[in-house]
């Protein structure tokens, strides 16, 4: 790897003990957005009741918590996620749901601190790509996986077909606020490829891989809520832009705002295109 793979690690761990708050907040416009990904993978390991289910780089946990109604009563869901502060939200939610069948646990998902083949199906939305080794992770992923069970994932797609994100990040790297992704580095496009993403799974000796692009609509009420949610949920973007002097804050909000007018309608809503990868593989 031409990166610092620890820096890394210490980094992104700081990065989402600080996030959680922003996710917390805006926790019902990321389920929104999230759900068709989140049934896709369901639907991709079938979760039976009775069975033991895994969700890495969990976040809230909301497709966990998902699983977690499929197998019960008797089965469980672990909930898993580098970053306490997240588990703390998962925590909270699951409350919030009445779920009993739910456990927590820190993990990093290049080293799971599971047992050989001690769970039926392995969730990750949105996480392999942000990972210092995403090969080992799948490795471990397949490792924990009884024989004959399931992993399901996914990770965005090209930038050039995520909108919501390349604009914002446009303008800051013409600001020359944020540095351009440094090839092979981890980073929410880094395995925007479907080869890619088939090869990975493949090498780390699963089976009957699938691999599909999945449309999705970032939604808005307006341009203020998507500049508040984006603030929330992007550490990257939050601290590039709030380090700057208020003048210039409101000129970068005005930038990005402009760049994203071609998605906003007559009633100032937004309606922004993305896409994920989605992709399921048998141990």
């Amino acid at each position: 790897m031409s990166f610092d793979a620890n820096a890394h690690r210490e980094s992104s761990l700081q990065g989402w003990e600080e996030a959680a708050a922003g996710w917390v907040r805006s926790g019902e416009l990321v389920r929104a957005f999230g759900a068709p990904v989140s049934h896709w993978m369901l639907d991709a390991v079938a979760p039976q009741p009775g069975q033991r289910v895994l969700e890495l780089a969990a976040g809230l946990g909301e497709t966990g918590l998902l699983a977690a109604e499929l197998v019960a009563p008797v089965g469980g869901v672990v909930i898993s996620d580098q970053a306490d502060a997240m588990l703390a939200g998962a925590r909270e939610r699951a409350a919030e749901l009445g779920l009993a069948n739910v456990e927590f646990q820190a993990i990093n998902a290049e080293w799971i601190d599971l047992p050989v083949a001690s769970v039926d199906a392995v969730l990750c939305r949105w996480g392999y790509m942000l990972m210092a080794d995403p090969a080992a992770a799948l490795a471990e992923t397949r490792r924990v996986l009884r024989p004959g069970g399931r992993v399901a994932l996914a990770v965005w797609d090209s930038i050039e077909r995520n909108p919501w994100a390349g604009l914002p990040g446009l303008e800051l790297r013409e600001r020359g606020l944020v540095p351009a992704p440094q090839p092979g580095a981890p980073s929410p496009f880094a395995l925007g490829d479907a080869e890619r993403v088939r090869e990975l799974l493949d090498q780390a000796g699963f089976a009957d891989v699938r691999v599909e692009a999945l449309d999705l609509h970032r939604m808005h009420r307006d341009f203020v809520e998507f500049w508040e949610t984006t603030l929330d949920l992007s550490r990257v973007f939050h601290d590039a832009v709030l380090e700057r002097p208020p003048a210039e804050v409101e000129q970068i909000r005005g930038a990005v705002q402009a760049r994203l007018a071609q998605f906003e309608a007559r009633d100032g809503s937004l309606d922004i295109p993305a896409c994920t990868l989605v992709a399921s593989a048998r141990a």
